[in-house]
């Protein structure tokens, strides 16, 4: 009975270990691939278990695309300033069909997965500073997860696309142009550092009117280059724009009145842009736009992960 036992605690050990899949990708060929969509293509179809894949230091220049087939992936860098995942499309470029690319085509890596974590990564587009819309990372999948991770680029970095989507973004550095956080998504950033390169708006979101929520910051840092004076904390892509700035440092870029209209339209009439006990050189509450709000301390109660994610709580998840 006693060997029956442990040959079956045996047999247990190897099926947990056959459902978590580790792979390593490498640029000098020592690990199980080169490319890291090559590793992204070895992930099963319809796949339901746990596929880990580490990516070692290095610059790997690739147009990076995980299917909506391929959950439960989990990507990990080495370093994330030595582990960088990049590309240079952008709007007005021709593509190698013949196309010409915009800012839904722009992505240097486009997540259509449920189930995405990622950690210790920096996500590029090195399209340039005149280029226009790049985007560095399309996220369109349910419960994304991203962990210390970088978004480099300058206009739309990081779009949320999908109104679907819940995300997750924390200890993460995000830096841009214009409307360098974008789309519909319902995400909440936690701990982040937020930096802008030009005077013009940190954010873009295009929430829908029936979403409660669009996107949450929370205990975040907001900084910019320093000769800027003029930055949005954001403007409203749609009517009903949501967007909330918690506990978070305002820098002196940021302009007194906190947030823009778009194009002068009036979709600034319905939006629901929200701070609370935010502090630093450019939060002053009295010098905001009157359409903005300042929450209570009742008010800001709904604000937890679990209520704004609708029940989903990354931090019990994280690795």
């Amino acid at each position: 009975m006693k060997n029956t036992f442990i040959i079956l605690l045996s047999f247990v050990g190897l099926v947990a270990n056959s459902q978590k899949v580790k792979i390593v990708v490498a640029l000098d060929g020592s690990g199980d691939h080169k490319t890291v969509q090559e590793a992204l293509n070895a992930v099963p179809s319809n796949n339901k278990n746990p596929f880990t894949i580490y990516i070692r230091n290095g610059v790997y220049y690739e147009k990076l695309f995980l299917d909506s087939a391929k959950n439960f992936v989990t990507l990990i860098g080495e370093d994330k300033f030595k582990t960088i995942l990049t590309y240079n499309d952008h709007s007005g470029k021709l593509s190698p069909s013949g196309d010409t690319i915009n800012t839904r085509t722009s992505w240097s890596f486009k997540i259509r997965a449920n189930d995405l974590t990622a950690k210790n990564i920096t996500f590029q587009n090195d399209a340039g500073f005149t280029a226009g819309q790049a985007v560095a990372v399309e996220s369109d999948g349910d419960k994304a997860m991203f962990v210390n991770c970088r978004f480099i680029g300058n206009q739309d970095v990081l779009f949320t696309n999908n109104d679907k989507s819940r995300q997750y973004y924390e200890s993460c550095y995000i830096e841009g142009t214009t409307d360098f956080i974008f789309g519909s998504s319902t995400v909440w950033f936690e701990k982040c550092h937020i930096h802008s390169k030009k005077n013009s708006h940190v954010t873009a979101a295009s929430t829908p009117k029936e979403k409660e929520f669009g996107y949450i910051f929370n205990d975040c840092i907001l900084t910019g280059d320093t000769s800027l004076h003029n930055v949005s904390l954001g403007r409203p892509w749609r009517p009903y724009a949501h967007v909330v700035y918690m506990n978070c440092f305002i820098g002196e870029h940021i302009k007194m009145e906190g947030w823009s209209n778009w194009n002068n339209t009036d979709n600034y009439k319905t939006t629901r842009y929200a701070e609370y006990k935010n502090y630093g050189p450019s939060s002053e509450p009295a010098k905001r736009v009157e359409w903005s709000k300042q929450l209570t301390d009742e008010a800001v109660n709904k604000y937890t992960i679990a209520n704004v994610l609708n029940g989903w709580n990354p931090q019990s998840e994280k690795f």
